[in-house]
């Protein structure tokens, strides 16, 4: 077998790890359709490259015994950063997708050096701790990225941000995404939309994202920035958005829009302030829907709501009538705004939708991952890095 074809096998064996954890070489055998002499070859040598470990599976009936495969302890690892408008997060992934040492901090200052600069210290901290099995940096940007470069994010107010200083002097590769497309990639992996050929994730926190996924991939368009659905002109074309177009959907979905509807200025924190509304209109909401229950009455909060809401079910009418996914996934304040606001949301959605597709809408799912799906889909897209063949032959090189 040549070399391109021994990785290809290794590759598609590691991407199964890192989407099923806790998966036996048995169940990796028949999903692969590999022999099991095959199975057993290209797991020993995975083993030996410190990439795969495994443990005897549980007995189960009759059958021959097996094993559960898992990343090894001094296998590769990513680091994943997550820039928010608040602070950013960071975590270490291994080759199974899940996520270590995550922490949270606050910023220091907010300008753009500032930022790269603190996040550089913190590339450098993890390089000490793990040596050369640190072998790439994923970034995920709320705003829009294009390679090495931040293009514009609006709720930071940065715009044309050189982001190859967080691994300058590291000598690692640095893997850059959108923070609401790679909110996808988790949900597509192993989240609500797992197993779904066509899906389509949106996300609320300032404004609205998302992404079009094709068998876990995001639609990246020409240039990698393709998913700026909060800037399609389903809005009231009177009103300007900081990105520079007219009449943007993010402007009728966040806090900024209930705050409009209120008749309040617009708040410093868009997302503190959505949450203290919602909170006023469905008690302990917030943080735990599945036992809200909503106030009854038409208040201005309600209406308000209500208002918003009706947005976010038409636009995403219209973004089933372009792409017609199979599943959709919400993850932010799109979760809670749709239990504050059941019907409007039903009906927004079902009457905008094209009659074909009224029948069998595609089901809306809340996030499975509605905490740490932007850490997950960093962690996915720099272990997509490890397993490909250019990730593998500088491992296997490396050693």
């Amino acid at each position: 077998m040549n070399r391109r074809g021994r990785w290809q096998t290794a590759s598609d064996v590691l991407g199964l790890v890192s989407r099923q954890p806790g998966i036996t070489r048995t169940a990796v055998a028949k999903a692969l359709q590999l022999s099991t002499g095959s199975a057993t070859e290209v797991t020993a040598r995975l083993r030996d490259l410190h990439l795969l470990s495994e443990s005897p599976a549980p007995i189960q009936g009759r059958g021959r015994p097996t094993t559960v495969l898992a990343a090894h302890r001094l296998g590769p690892v990513v680091l994943a950063l997550e820039v928010q408008q608040r602070g950013w997060r960071s975590a270490v992934v291994a080759l199974d997708g899940t996520l270590r040492e995550v922490r949270s901090r606050r910023y220091r200052g907010k300008r753009p050096e500032a930022v790269v600069s603190t996040l550089r210290s913190c590339v450098a901290g993890t390089q000490e701790l793990y040596g050369s099995r640190l072998q790439a940096v994923a970034l995920a940007m709320p705003g829009t990225v294009r390679g090495e470069h931040l293009m514009q994010a609006v709720t930071l107010g940065w715009a044309d941000v050189d982001l190859s200083g967080v691994v300058e002097g590291a000598g690692l590769a640095l893997l850059t995404g959108n923070d609401a497309t790679l909110s996808g990639v988790a949900e597509a992996r192993t989240g609500a939309a797992a197993g779904a050929g066509t899906a389509l994730h949106l996300i609320v926190e300032v404004g609205v994202g998302g992404t079009l996924l094709l068998d876990g991939v995001p639609a990246g368009g020409a240039t990698g920035t393709a998913g700026e659905y909060g800037h399609l002109p389903f809005g009231d074309r009177s009103l300007t958005c900081p990105c520079g177009a007219r009449g943007c959907w993010d402007l009728e979905i966040d806090g900024r829009a209930l705050a409009r509807h209120l008749g309040e200025g617009e708040p410093d924190d868009s997302y503190g302030y959505a949450e203290q509304v919602l909170r006023r209109l469905v008690p302990g909401l917030v943080g735990r829907p599945d036992s809200a229950a909503a106030r009854p009455g038409a208040t201005p909060a309600r209406r308000a709501v209500e208002t918003v809401v009706a947005a976010l079910g038409s636009g995403l009418a219209g973004l089933v009538n372009a792409h017609d996914p199979s599943v959709i996934t919400l993850g932010g304040l799109a979760v809670p705004l749709r239990v504050a606001a059941p019907a409007a949301f039903a009906s927004a959605y079902e009457d905008n939708l094209m009659t074909f597709h009224r029948a069998a809408p595609p089901p809306v799912l809340d996030a499975a991952h509605p905490t740490d799906g932007v850490l997950r889909g960093a962690g996915a897209l720099g272990v997509d890095h490890l397993i490909s063949e250019g990730g593998l032959t500088a491992w296997a090189d490396g050693r």
